[in-house]
This record gives C-alpha cells, sequence and structure tokens, in this order.
C-alpha cells in the first residue's frame, strides 16, 4: 500500500480567527456524545465525526490540524463527562485537555491522508489507518489512572444487534473501528470528489463484513437453564442505616417469588458486618426467608484498621459465604486521588475522595448454588478485560454492582447501565446491573434486555428471568486482537513512510 506522502497546502482565509477555528473543533468533537445515553441517537455515530474531519483536513499545516484533534478530543471528553462537573468543577477542563491531547495525532493523520487533493491509495489507506489512530487514542485512555474506558465510541451501540455481534468477535474496540471507518469514507464522499468510488466501496466493505459477521460469527448457545435474579433498588435513601433498612423491607416482599439470587447495589451496606453482628445476622435472616442467597456491597472502614474498601460478599442462610471480593479499580478522584501529594487540592475545589479507598488484588467468582457468578463494582464494568477474566475463571453470570445516585438527574445513570449490554455480548455471559438509585438492569448472552430498566425514579425490586449460556465468543478467545492489530498497521505505516522519505527527500 502506497500512502501519499505530502499533502497540498489547502488554502484558507486570512479572515479566519484562530479561536473561533478552535471552538468549531471543541463542538465539533462534542458532537458524537449525543450517541451515547441518555440521547442515545445511536445513528448518529455513523456520520458525527465528518464534520471534525473536514474541520481537520482544512487545516493549512499539520501542526494546526494536530490542535483541531487536540480540541475536539477535550470537546468530546467534556461532552460524553459533563455529568462530572460538579464534583470536579473546572478540574474536568484540565483532564479534558490532557486527555484531548491523545487525539492530537489522529487530527494530524486526517490532513496527512485526506488533505488537499489525496490519492486513491491515500484514501484507501485513511479508511484504515485513521480508525487505527483513534482506537490507539482510546486504548491509552482506557487506562484506569486516566480515567478508564468510559464514553468508547462503539458503546454508543450498545442496543444495535449487529453492532453487538461485532462486539462478540473484536470487543467494543471492532466496534468503534467501523464507526470511524464508516465516518472516513463518509468524509472522503464529502470532501474529494475524485475518489467517490473508492469511498463508497469502502462504506460497502463495511456493511458485507458486519453482515458477514452477524450470520456466521459463532454465538453462546443456551444451556436451557434461566435464573431468576432479583434486583433490590433502595432509591435515594439519606443514611447508612435507613438505607440498610429500605433493603431490607424491599427483599422481604420477594419472599415466595421463587428468586435463585438477591442483589443489592454498591454501598448497600455502610458498616463493617464483623463488627456489626446483628446487621449480619438479619442478612442471614433474609436469605432464609427468600430462599436465595443475598450478594450485598460494604462499604466501610473496616474493623481491623486497614481502611475503607468496598467489598462485594454472599450472604446466606448462615452468613457470609466463600471469600468476598474487594473492588479493584478505583474511580480517580471519587475513590482515591491520583498522585494526592500533586493533586490533593482537588478536594478543596470539588467533591474528590478525601481518604483513598483500599484496593483489592485479584477477581473472584462466588458459587450462589444456582449460578456461579462473578461480581464487578461501580465502573469496573466498563472495563472488558475484567468480564473477560471472570468467564474465563468459570462466572455463569456477571453481577454489576452500582451506585450514581451522586449524579441522578445526569446522562451518567442510563450511560452505565448501557455498559453491561456491551460486557454480555463480549464474554457471552449473561449481566445483572444492580444500583442503588438506579438505573438497574438485565442482560441476556447475546446483550440483548431481559426485562425494562429499573429507573431512577423507583423504589423497587425487580426480577429478571436470565437464561444462562455455554460456549465462548471469539472475543473471549481472542483478547483484545483488535487494539494491537491498529498498533502493528500504524507502525507498518509509520515505517513506509519513512521509507518513501529516504529514498524522496523534499
Amino acid at each position: 500500500m502506497t500512502v501519499k506522502v505530502d499533502s497540498p497546502p489547502v488554502r484558507t482565509s486570512r479572515r479566519a480567527s484562530p479561536w473561533g477555528r478552535g471552538a468549531a473543533a471543541a463542538a465539533a468533537g462534542a458532537l458524537p456524545a449525543l450517541a451515547f445515553p441518555a440521547p442515545s441517537l445511536w445513528w448518529l455515530a455513523y456520520g458525527a465525526l465528518v464534520p471534525w474531519m473536514l474541520l481537520a483536513r482544512s487545516a493549512p499545516t499539520g501542526r494546526r490540524a494536530a490542535l483541531d484533534g487536540w480540541l475536539g478530543g477535550a470537546g468530546f471528553m467534556v461532552a460524553v463527562h459533563h455529568w462530572l462537573v460538579p464534583s470536579l468543577h473546572v478540574f474536568i477542563v484540565l483532564l479534558a485537555l490532557l486527555l484531548g491531547a491523545l487525539w492530537a495525532p489522529w487530527g494530524w493523520l486526517v490532513r496527512r491522508l485526506l488533505g488537499g487533493n489525496p490519492g486513491g491509495r491515500s484514501v484507501v489507506a485513511a479508511t484504515v489507518l485513521v480508525p487505527c489512530a483513534w482506537l490507539l487514542a482510546e486504548l491509552v485512555r482506557s487506562w484506569e489512572s486516566l480515567g478508564g474506558p468510559w464514553g468508547l465510541l462503539g458503546a454508543s451501540q450498545w442496543q444495535v444487534a449487529p453492532a453487538l455481534r461485532l462486539a462478540s468477535v473484536g470487543g467494543v474496540w471492532l466496534v468503534s473501528f467501523v464507526l470511524v471507518a464508516v465516518n472516513t469514507a463518509l468524509t472522503a464522499l464529502v470532501a474529494v470528489p475524485r475518489w467517490r468510488g473508492r469511498a463508497g466501496a469502502a462504506l460497502v466493505v463495511c456493511a458485507v463484513a458486519t453482515a458477514a459477521v452477524w450470520l456466521w460469527a459463532p454465538v453462546p448457545s443456551r444451556t436451557g437453564t434461566a435464573v431468576r435474579v432479583a434486583v433490590v433498588q433502595p432509591g435515594v435513601v439519606v443514611g447508612a442505616q435507613q438505607r440498610f433498612d429500605q433493603g431490607e423491607r424491599l427483599t422481604r416482599g420477594l419472599a415466595g417469588r421463587d428468586v435463585d439470587l438477591v442483589v443489592w447495589g454498591e454501598s448497600s451496606v455502610g458498616f463493617d458486618l464483623s463488627a456489626r453482628p446483628d446487621l449480619a445476622a438479619r442478612l442471614a435472616a433474609l436469605s432464609s426467608l427468600v430462599g436465595a442467597d443475598v450478594l450485598v456491597n460494604v462499604d466501610a472502614r473496616r474493623a481491623d484498621g486497614r481502611g475503607i474498601s468496598k467489598t462485594s460478599l454472599l450472604i446466606g442462610p448462615d452468613g457470609p459465604l466463600g471469600e468476598g471480593y474487594d473492588k479493584m479499580r478505583l474511580v480517580p478522584f471519587g475513590e482515591y486521588v491520583p498522585a494526592r501529594g500533586l493533586l490533593g487540592w482537588a478536594t478543596s475545589v470539588g467533591r474528590a475522595a478525601g481518604e483513598d479507598r483500599v484496593r483489592g488484588d485479584h477477581q473472584v467468582v462466588m458459587d450462589a448454588g444456582a449460578v456461579r457468578l462473578g461480581p464487578l463494582v461501580c465502573f469496573e464494568s466498563a472495563f472488558p478485560d475484567m468480564s473477560r477474566h471472570l468467564a474465563d475463571d468459570g462466572a455463569q453470570l456477571l453481577v454489576a454492582q452500582s451506585s450514581t445516585s451522586s449524579f441522578q438527574n445526569s446522562w451518567a445513570p442510563a450511560q452505565h447501565a448501557s455498559l453491561a449490554a456491551l460486557r454480555a455480548a463480549e464474554t457471552g455471559r449473561p449481566v445483572v446491573h444492580a444500583t442503588l438509585t438506579g438505573i438497574s438492569a438485565g442482560y441476556d448472552a447475546a446483550g440483548r434486555p431481559t426485562g425494562p430498566w429499573l429507573g431512577t425514579s423507583r423504589s423497587a425490586t425487580r426480577v429478571y428471568e436470565v437464561p444462562l449460556a455455554a460456549g465462548r465468543t471469539l472475543y473471549d478467545r481472542l483478547g483484545d486482537w483488535v487494539p494491537r492489530l491498529a498498533v502493528l498497521l500504524l507502525a507498518g505505516a509509520a515505517v513506509h513512510a519513512f521509507r518513501r522519505s529516504a529514498r524522496s527527500p523534499r
């Protein structure tokens, strides 16, 4: 593949304001956020990047295109995480600028391949390499200390069945790749009339490849067994004791409903049960009453003096069962402050954690009798590798315990609930998402809802009939092969371009 090395400069108006161009880049970058919940304009993701890419390709220099990519990335970060403003205040702008820099190479590459009057091979290369560069930005920002993989572009397609099938093959990464490839081809259709045929062919390839995956990709088969999982959502309740009492009252209402498992949300128990045997006894009595184990999450200072942790515990009629799970991946600033000695001032301008939570060091699969379950706590459901690890360890059901009560009237609850559909499709394991204040949800092994969402206005229980599945998805077997391939393709293209420039110095 030959990549065009130089693109002729693009004529721009001398009166064009760099500040206006910067604002346009930030606004264009923010546009894709509308494809995510709560707006859920999922179809917008197939063209939302086009204005941003048109701006980058028209940049007078590569440096300006990189700046367009940077500012657009910052706009996207603010838009998809805007509900964090009450917690982080001005700090969210600093974080967005930091993470937005990951899109600077992407903006430069858009101009490099599509700027000016590109050749046909350059247009074809763009439909492969521009998505690869986007994936590289997503991969780096998915590091826990940089905020984690929240708002990956592919996650906007959580309710689109063909996209979920793509996720079963290559994870959310493959969905992101296809979306950016489609946007790149559309950009070429609009801006490079000379090569519309090749851009159109790229769109056809994306459609045919998606259809092929939809028709032939293996899917886990149902075992014929279904478990009835009851989610207990107490709603907005002030005080740890009041929250426990409300959860207990709602759970009592499940007696006689033939449930196999009861799930309480994140931070549903605000006391160390080893120091409160009375509460442990009440939970054991609930398990005996409803005839099912109860999965709770303890968010409290440990009686042994080891600090505060978020621990998932399975409670049976005789008390705690087996090993508990301590949350491993903590929310930056929400549950710990990265480099607290340097960034501790964030606690004075927002609702950053005043004390770091204790971090767990390994995942746990629990035996609840009717089903082997793998717990995830809060935004751990955003990490594809954690779900894969639990599935590989024998979990038949993934359970995400969450609390988004700090962001009750924002897009956050809906965004969080939608992530479970991606994790289900990727692993071929059903997922139940249980929260304190909504939104709670259940999905089968293909990522399809097993019942209606339990919204943020509800204080109630809901029983999800969850069919179990056997077998492994291709993504579960192969792991993150898509981002690895993207890195290799970018590296190969860089070596090729370097060799060309060495042979033909300008």
